[in-house]
């Protein structure tokens, strides 16, 4: 059964495998709080659990805001020690989203600031809306990012130019985010989650296992813990044992789709 939140709303499609994940604080533009990050992990735990999901698209809701960043009344209250834990749990949830064998995309639906760019970056692929804007404005605030933005931004766009929107805290407009590179695809707002739906599905069509492993072998190129082309050669070790694998090789000599199973 599909889990209730209060400032989540899940919607999960049978047919396509599909979860939504919408964040819900209208008022609020959405902006993340301990306990919106805490629902969202649990979230995506109901997620990679569920045999019924094959895949989730994080969006926010209304046409302003996917997050518009973190909740700056609540920020005000930190101390060293906890905004320290504070990070740390947030890092915690993003890279399980990160970590997802499952694919996540964020349809980006307007802004996405401070903690909204940083979950929007540990999602696996991001669409934007026409309307959507980019940016890490910690350092008006007098702090930095803290669920990973140092780090995915200059995965995502390269060292010189995340070091310059950190330090300068500008704003990127969604054609600009395209072009460095931190989106994949901008879109119509008004077709922002029917182009989601139809990227998701051309990827659900694919071997779940081998999705997942893809996955795994790309996050492993930013892990020093891990040796990524070792990391490859395994994983492709394992899918050649795999009941996929032997399924997608004889569709194709038969000349039929194949009927992927995730074994």
């Amino acid at each position: 059964m599909v889990p209730l939140f209060h400032n989540l709303l899940l919607q999960q499609d049978s047919v396509s495998g599909i979860l939504r994940i919408t964040l819900n604080r209208p008022t609020k533009l959405n902006a993340l709080n301990a306990a919106t990050i805490e629902e969202i992990r649990q979230a995506m735990q109901y997620a990679l659990d569920a045999q019924a999901v094959r895949g989730i698209i994080l969006t926010g809701s209304g046409d302003k805001a996917f997050v518009a960043g973190a909740d700056i009344a609540e920020l005000a209250e930190l101390n060293e020690i906890v905004g320290r834990r504070m990070a740390e749990k947030g890092q915690e949830v993003f890279c399980l989203i990160e970590e997802s064998s499952k694919p996540v995309i964020a349809a980006v639906n307007g802004f996405a600031l401070g903690g909204g760019c940083e979950l929007a970056m540990a999602c696996h692929l991001r669409v934007a809306s026409e309307n959507a804007r980019f940016g890490q404005p910690e350092a008006n605030l007098g702090l930095i990012p803290g669920y990973g933005g140092t780090q995915r931004l200059a995965q995502l766009i390269g060292k010189g130019k995340a070091l310059e929107l950190l330090m300068t805290t500008d704003q990127v407009k969604a054609d600009e985010a395209l072009r460095l590179g931190l989106v994949n695809h901008v879109v119509p707002l008004a077709e922002l989650l029917p182009f989601c739906e139809q990227l998701l599905g051309k990827i659900l069509s694919k071997a779940p296992l081998a999705i997942g492993m893809i996955i795994d072998c790309v996050n492993a190129a930013y892990d020093q813990e891990r040796h990524g082309y070792q990391t490859e050669a395994n994983l492709f070790g394992r899918c050649c044992g795999s009941a996929d694998f032997r399924e997608g090789t004889q569709a194709f000599l038969e000349k039929r789709p194949a009927a992927f199973t995730g074994e």
